[in-house]
């Protein structure tokens, strides 16, 4: 069975067949920067991360894209207000720059610590404003959006009879203030935001042919998207929450421009809740990645998060954590025992190991299935079961164990992206480099 992904456009699976294989252009929205990443960041990139090695595992050349949002994102996600950055450019007494290159550091920081691949271009929003002016103007002169007399850019969305085909709302069903704010130089209270005017005390502004100001936050991902994959992308993912507006807001200005299809797949990770409530800052059950790593290490939270399907909802709780940790352990302690075993054995398999053969066709098949990680991670422990019992056997069958580990590491490191550590042996790294300063401090006192 070839490799079928749920398509949100199409709500149905559908066999993954790239525009132009083996290459695959792969879009994911990245962080805005403002703040640390937290839990809801650590279950989207996983995902994204899951997806990324597979495709590669299977043999695409892939081009992955992530922007990196410094500009732009309103608070509430709405077209009217504060810039995420610049209100914790002011909380913290620094420049918005400043604050982007924090946390998008930190971000990469907790990203590397969950061993995430890193993009093949990490695009940052201000480094696209030409062209994002650029796109603007030929949607001005298609007709598709509107400049006012305020210095404001707006997208007709009226001008684009497919608006809503993602999330399957139509226009009718947009109700006042919900999640798009009615500015009063619209046209239509459904358009959104293009380029916002920028007042004199705003910390973040170019010029443009409409005066001082800056993008709104849904063009940017058609620009720099656009800009390094082509009019259509393979594969867009970002977490279910910004579907609507900012997925179908993409959609519509990139088709409007280009009359192509902006997306063949689009993929959506389900949400994340802490003890069955929406995570929130206001709600104090709001859990930053760097205070996770102090209590768990980052291996078996990416295993937790890949326990559930990304496209269930996933409820964060201790008890569930312990479970996770304690089933990490175990597949840990088996595969140490296993690798170990074969050390320094390098006899050639010649062999075929039927029930071995038949559970790696079931851990594929289930990755083949939408990415099911739940079910290839059952698989997983299957294929340990068999090579525990030939370790405990008298003569146990080499080949047999060197051919298991070679398929469990492609499917633990290469796939599922866990990274083993052996504590027993960092230990013993620990010690050494501590003697090392120990006889380097001695030797100097000598030397005086």
């Amino acid at each position: 069975m070839g490799l079928k992904i749920y398509n949100s456009l199409k709500r149905e699976k559908e066999e993954f067949i790239p525009l132009n294989p083996p290459y695959v252009g792969m879009y994911v929205c990245g962080p805005t920067v403002y703040g640390h990443s937290h839990l809801g960041h650590g279950r989207s990139y996983v995902v994204a991360d899951i997806i990324y090695r597979y495709l590669n595992f299977l043999g695409n050349k892939i081009r992955y894209v992530q922007n990196i949002t410094d500009v732009g994102h309103l608070v509430g996600d709405r077209d009217i207000g504060e810039d995420k950055i610049q209100k914790q450019a002011r909380l913290e007494k620094l420049e918005p720059v400043e604050i982007a290159y924090k946390y998008e550091s930190s971000y990469f920081d907790d990203m590397d610590k969950l061993n995430i691949l890193r993009p093949s271009i990490s695009s940052r929003a201000t480094g696209h404003i030409l062209e994002m002016i650029e796109f603007i103007e030929a949607l001005i002169e298609k007709g598709n959006a509107y400049a006012t007399k305020d210095g404001n850019v707006y997208f007709d969305v009226r001008s684009f009879k497919e608006y809503g085909k993602l999330s399957g709302r139509s226009l009718e069903e947009q109700e006042e203030g919900e999640r798009i704010e009615n500015a009063k130089d619209k046209r239509n209270k459904e358009d959104f935001a293009l380029w916002k005017r920028a007042e004199n005390e705003h910390l973040m502004q170019w010029s443009s042919p409409w005066g001082k100001g800056y993008p709104g936050w849904h063009i940017e991902c058609s620009v720099m998207a656009t800009k390094y994959i082509g009019s259509t992308l393979d594969i867009h993912l970002g977490g279910i929450e910004n579907m609507f507006p900012h997925h179908e807001c993409e959609i519509a200005q990139s088709e409007a421009l280009t009359g192509k299809p902006f997306v063949r797949y689009f993929m959506h990770n389900n949400m994340l809740t802490v003890n069955g409530t929406k995570m929130g800052k206001s709600l104090g059950n709001f859990i930053i990645l760097k205070d996770m790593f102090k209590k768990v290490e980052p291996m078996v939270l990416r295993f937790y998060i890949l326990q559930s399907h990304y496209r269930s909802p996933l409820d964060f709780t201790d008890e569930a954590l312990q479970a996770a940790k304690n089933g990490f352990e175990r597949m840990k302690n088996s595969i140490f025992g296993l690798k170990k075993f074969v050390e320094n054995k390098n006899e050639e398999v010649k062999k075929e190991f039927h029930d071995v053969i038949k559970l790696k066709e079931e851990f594929l098949s289930a990755m083949n299935d939408d990415f099911n990680t739940p079910i290839a991670i059952s698989v997983i422990y299957e294929i340990l079961k068999i090579s525990n019992t030939e370790l405990l056997n008298t003569n146990p069958d080499i080949e047999k164990l060197i051919y298991i580990k070679n398929l469990i590491e492609d499917f633990t490191e290469k796939i599922l992206g866990f990274n083993f550590i052996d504590d027993n042996l960092n230990s013993s790294i620990e010690d050494k480099l501590i003697q090392n300063f120990i006889d380097l401090r001695n030797k100097y006192k000598i030397e005086k």
